[in-house]
């Protein structure tokens, strides 16, 4: 079956920094762009970051530019997400998913056909 394991999520002081890493399985990981969706409490899903399929390129959403870098291992049918400089306005749950969305369709969550169940991330003192 297809799963998408989203982990390293927790508690973390504003300025501080989290990876979460998204194992995939049951789907060609290499032949699929990958995604990071987030939803803060209380609001609907936002995008955070993709990846093309090979790896070749990376997006990213206003609010983390900068700040969060995203990168997959083929090897692992792994992506990561490395945060930096965490604040409180990064609170949320943040899921990993799996489509082919053309360029600019990243940001809509329809053009992905498999999704995680997220790992959640609160920014706190």
């Amino acid at each position: 079956d297809v799963q998408l394991q989203a982990s390293g999520g927790g508690l973390v002081q504003p300025g501080g920094s989290l990876r979460l890493s998204c194992a995939a399985s049951g789907f060609t990981f290499d032949d699929h762009a990958m995604t990071w969706f987030r939803q803060p409490p209380g609001k609907g899903p936002e995008w955070v970051s993709s990846i093309s399929f090979n790896g070749a390129s990376t997006y990213y959403a206003g609010s983390v530019k900068g700040r969060f870098t995203m990168s997959r291992d083929k090897a692992k049918n792994t992506i990561y997400l490395q945060m930096n400089s965490l604040n409180a306005e990064d609170t949320a749950i943040y899921a990993c998913a799996a489509g082919s969305p053309i360029l600019s369709e990243l940001r809509n969550q329809r053009g992905y056909h498999y999704w995680g169940q997220g790992t959640l991330v609160t920014v706190s003192s």
